[in-house]
């Protein structure tokens, strides 16, 4: 674990570098323009759309016993918006997650590996569009999980682990291909990622604890959440722009810190 933490005190002083602070715009600027079209032409309908459905199959009825059950009687009044946002909110992560990977990634591979790995060889095993497969590839597991587990949401304690350990994987999967596609071979970053896994794993848990925070946000106060959905939005948008930079930063020192250590014992084992 040492250098699981030496790569994060690494990865702290370099998100405090301005150039890193300036990267964060352009990423936050696509997800929200996005995002504002998207809820402009589409919220009222995704909400019509729902309304539809709980009346259809009597989901109201079962909702509304169920939260009683649960000592959640309030929540009924505004299930539907609830589950709108609730539905939303994987969706926001993943186009987060995709405009750091094209957007900021490229950027953060040549500040970490032209500053402390000038002399490390780059052999392209990874691509762009290899990039966006495992992004979507781990998200579509990511919200299929998400998705069955939505009940958990009454249980905000049970909710914020699940985050946490939804995002361990996700983050781990996806930023550990970026952090290697450039400089590993494609038989090094298979390797690496296979025996790397547990502290990779953890450096996704760690970021998945912070990355659950804009989830704490909607949970706080669930009426809030709702009337000010807009302003919300943005804030959570702006909380994952942050975090994935960093977890970037911190899965790139890493990484490549792995990958020096693999080839040097490599060359060591040649005859």
């Amino acid at each position: 674990m040492k250098a699981v933490l030496n790569a994060y005190g690494r990865a702290l002083l370099s998100q405090l570098h301005g150039k890193m602070l300036l990267l964060s715009v352009v990423p936050f600027l696509l997800s929200l323009l996005l995002w504002g079209l998207v809820l402009y032409l589409g919220w009222q309908p995704l909400l019509d759309y729902l309304q539809g459905l709980f009346v259809d199959y009597e989901l109201f009825r079962y909702s509304s016993s169920w939260l009683t059950t649960l000592g959640l009687a309030a929540v009924k009044t505004f299930i539907v918006p609830l589950a709108a946002i609730l539905a939303i909110v994987p969706l926001m992560i993943l186009t987060a997650l995709v405009f750091i990977g094209v957007a900021a990634m490229p950027f953060i591979v040549r500040h970490v590996g032209g500053r402390h790995y000038p002399k490390l060889e780059m052999k392209n095993g990874g691509s762009v569009l290899g990039s966006v497969g495992v992004a979507l590839r781990g998200f579509a597991l990511f919200a299929l999980v998400w998705l069955l587990a939505l009940p958990l949401y009454a249980f905000p304690p049970a909710a914020l682990a699940l985050q946490v350990c939804l995002w361990g994987w996700l983050t781990s999967r996806v930023m550990a291909y970026d952090a290697l596609a450039d400089y590993a071979s494609e038989e090094e970053l298979k390797a690496l990622r296979r025996e790397r896994r547990w502290p990779l794993m953890a450096i996704g848990v760690v970021s998945g604890a912070a990355g659950a925070i804009p989830g704490v946000v909607w949970l706080v106060g669930t009426a809030a959440a709702i009337a000010f959905f807009p302003f919300l939005a943005a804030l959570s948008l702006w909380l994952y722009v942050l975090i994935f930079i960093f977890t970037g930063l911190w899965f790139q020192y890493y990484c490549l810190e792995a990958l020096a250590q693999h080839r040097a014992l490599a060359a060591a084992a040649q005859p």
